[in-house]
């Protein structure tokens, strides 16, 4: 009787570690145009901005069926360091990816928010990304969506605007600030998420200082890289702290390098997974 015990012990292991190692991949055509469904809008709105002293550029993207007399959440989508306001609908057509979710009644209804996470008078995409200065003002932005973007949206969108409303997410370097903004500041953000983020990610033990009040007031983290990437250890030393600690989260490694084929299929992922009650152990 032993032999077949084991035999079937192993099968099960087996059966797990396929399970474990299972690829969550956007199907095919899920960012193509489907003319015959009813499809968001996108407008470039223009807001004041005290913390950098002029007007300043983003993009918000309504939900098919959009209605001043219904409140929705918010998704605050953040570029990467080459990019601005219109890197997402360049190369990732968010609207597409959102208009055919929204078909398959996969995505709770809700406003995406693309600013500019460049908060300084001169923040087009060109010249010396890497510049200090260029640099120093992703870390400026924090002030400005807290201060004048977010209240901009609150007062003149038909948005929720409690923690469990607002989720923040983003690519590259606009990964390294939503985890960032959203970690650093609990208060405000109950969505989280970071696609390939980039250097400018905090170290883990001053994103998440108090493990505990991470765990009790995430709705949801979501961690996610290309496995060819070549910043992936900046994921990897988030994810393990948040093992140590206990903090639930969902780390998704996929193949692929730092590109829009993993930041598109991150956002496919995590947009189904906002606003609405998450089952971790899918996961």
């Amino acid at each position: 009787m032993k032999q077949p015990v084991i035999l079937f012990a192993l099968l099960v292991l087996c059966r797990c570690a396929v399970a474990q190692e299972t690829i969550k991949q956007a199907p095919a055509g899920f960012d193509a145009i489907q003319a015959s469904i009813p499809h968001g809008k996108i407008d470039s709105v223009m807001y004041p901005s005290k913390t950098v002293g002029n007007d300043r550029r983003m993009l918000i993207y309504t939900p098919p069926g959009y209605s001043k007399k219904k409140k929705y959440p918010v998704l605050y989508l953040l570029h990467g360091i080459g990019g601005d306001e219109k890197e997402w609908l360049n190369g990732g057509s968010p609207q597409v990816i959102l208009d055919n979710l929204y078909k398959d009644k996969k995505v709770e209804p809700m406003i995406v928010v693309m600013p500019n996470g460049r908060a300084m008078k001169d923040d087009r995409a060109g010249g010396n990304v890497f510049e200090p200065a260029r640099v120093e003002a992703f870390a400026t932005f924090e002030k400005d969506l807290l201060n004048d973007l977010i209240p901009f949206v609150e007062k003149n969108y038909p948005v929720l605007t409690d923690r469990e409303h607002r989720a923040i997410a983003g690519l590259s370097m606009g990964g390294g600030q939503s985890l960032n903004f959203g970690l650093g500041n609990l208060d405000k953000f109950a969505w989280v998420g970071g696609f390939s983020s980039a250097p400018n990610t905090k170290a883990p033990e001053v994103l998440i200082p108090d493990p505990a009040a991470a765990k009790a007031q995430l709705k949801l983290l979501w961690i996610s890289c290309g496995d060819k990437d070549d910043l992936i250890r900046f994921s990897e030393r988030t994810h393990d702290y948040l093992v140590q600690h206990q903090v639930p989260h969902i780390y998704h490694i996929e193949p692929g390098v730092h590109d829009f084929k993993v930041w598109k299929n991150g956002l496919y992922l995590f947009s189904q997974l906002i606003f609405k009650p998450v089952d971790l152990s899918a996961w």
